[in-house]
């Protein structure tokens, strides 16, 4: 199924740059945009923690385009016309990596062929995190676990570089671009001394987070707490009766006090985990992929460290 979606979206990439580039189609609003808009960096953002970073320290001095949207599977999107625009006009593209956009083979560099963009403007923001690995026991299938930012440690990492690229690209503006850094990497550093001392005071007994997919797994290694998920690889198999049966024994055994469901999973396979184990899903999601649209409870990368750590420890310390 995998290697289908990939042909389609190759097919896709030819037709979207003719629609992106075939044609006079501007529109009196979009040459206003561009107008407004020629000082500052042009900037691409893979997905929206990522672009959330980019406005905290590029401020008033960028213009960001983010490219997965809340509620988008960030490992297999297909780039809109738009987004074929914008990368090819960037100054600047930010991406996750450690194979969130789908790898070196994935969507996120086959757009950037697409367009020809110069690879001196295109940044990782985890070339300096240690990957850790998922396996699935049942196939023995392993991946690259991409969702380091879970920890406030390595959003603090990716911030240090974010702002080091920036400066790379835009010297005239260095003294800007770091002290809006520094405002951000205080904040970040508060946040950080809280997740350890309140994961610290847990009791022993209830350090274990049980969620639908092990997302979590940086986080939880940094502050020595365990984990217990339905799925480790995202397959097309999320939420088999063996999975399922597996993660149940796991909770009787462990005496686990409360399950956790991410904002942006089917429901139903946890449910189930919970009917069949006795053990109650916490009132409220996790956030995991994404921070949610402006307006919502968690639409910044600090509210999303804030509730997340909110909601484990409450759930965890009852």
């Amino acid at each position: 199924m995998r290697k289908l979606l990939k042909l389609i979206l190759v097919a896709s990439f030819a037709l979207v740059i003719l629609v992106a580039c075939g044609g006079d189609n501007t529109s009196t609003n979009n040459n206003d945009e561009e107008e407004n808009s020629g000082d500052k960096l042009q900037v691409v953002s893979s997905f929206t923690i990522i672009t959330d970073m980019v406005r905290e320290v590029g401020g008033d001095k960028v213009e960001v385009h983010n490219l997965v949207p809340t509620g988008t599977d960030p490992h297999e999107y297909e780039p809109l016309p738009e987004d074929i625009k914008k990368a090819t006009d960037a100054d600047i593209l930010f991406y996750n990596g450690m194979n969130l956009e789908g790898g070196k083979d994935g969507w996120f560099f086959k757009l950037l062929d697409s367009v020809g963009q110069d690879e001196s403007k295109v940044f990782s923001l985890t070339e300096r995190i240690e990957p850790m690995y998922l396996i699935d026991e049942s196939t023995k299938e392993e991946e690259i676990n991409p969702h380091s930012f879970i920890d406030p440690v390595v959003g603090i990492h990716m911030v240090e570089d974010m702002r080091d690229a920036f400066i790379e690209v835009d010297p005239d503006n260095k003294d800007y671009y770091e002290e809006r850094a520094t405002d951000y990497l205080d904040r970040l550093n508060e946040i950080e001394q809280n997740y350890a001392q309140q994961f610290s005071d847990l009791p022993e007994e209830n350090k274990t987070l049980v969620t639908s997919e092990c997302a979590f797994q940086y986080m939880l290694d940094r502050y020595d707490m365990g984990e217990a998920c339905i799925w480790k690889v995202d397959t097309e198999e999320n939420g088999s009766p063996e999975q399922i049966k597996s993660l149940v024994s796991f909770i009787k055994e462990h005496n686990v006090p409360i399950l956790f469901l991410e904002s942006n999973v089917d429901e139903r396979p946890m449910e189930t985990v919970s009917k069949e184990s006795g053990v109650d899903i916490y009132e409220k999601p996790i956030y995991s992929d994404e921070i949610g649209n402006p307006g919502d409870e968690v639409d910044t990368y600090i509210k999303y460290l804030n509730y997340n750590l909110d909601v484990i420890t409450n759930g965890l310390g009852q």
